[in-house]
Formats: C-alpha cells, sequence, structure tokens
C-alpha cells in the first residue's frame, strides 16, 4: 500500500518509492532520503512537526510539509 511519508504512524516501515525532487531540498537527498532506501519513523514531536525518522541507518528530522511529497510503501501494518 502507497501513502505519503506524513501518513506513516510511530514504529512503522517502509520503502520510498518516490520523491519530488521539486519540492524535497536536494540536502534530505544527498543524506539518503532517495528511492528503494527503506524508512521508518522513530518519533513525532508535539503538534506532529518535525518527524523524526531513521533512513537506512541515517536519523533526520523533516517537517511535514517535506515529508508529504514523499510517496512510500508500508511494508508491516
Amino acid at each position: 500500500m502507497q501513502v505519503t511519508l506524513s501518513e506513516i504512524k510511530r514504529g512503522q516501515q517502509g520503502i520510498i518509492a518516490d520523491v519530488s525532487s521539486i519540492h524535497v531540498p536536494l540536502k534530505l537527498l544527498e543524506m539518503g532520503c532517495l528511492p528503494g532506501n527503506i524508512v521508518e519513523l522513530v518519533q513525532v514531536a508535539p503538534f506532529a512537526d518535525p518527524m523524526y525518522l531513521n533512513i537506512n541507518g541515517t536519523h533526520l528530522a523533516i517537517r511535514k510539509e517535506t515529508a508529504i511529497h514523499i510517496l512510500i510503501e508500508i511494508s508491516n501494518e
């Protein structure tokens, strides 16, 4: 099932299916936010922004407004 990264719940994992390179900063792409990489939501800050992620062993914090432009394939429900 494909959803945006902003829709996953804490502890869920998925594989990045598509990234809108127009809306996602180049720095995130360089840090591993690319199709085919495994992503897990580790924690969400108060008011649900930013999101703390583990992408192939790299820990990132991204804003929800950026996460809606990253499409993932959920691997566990």
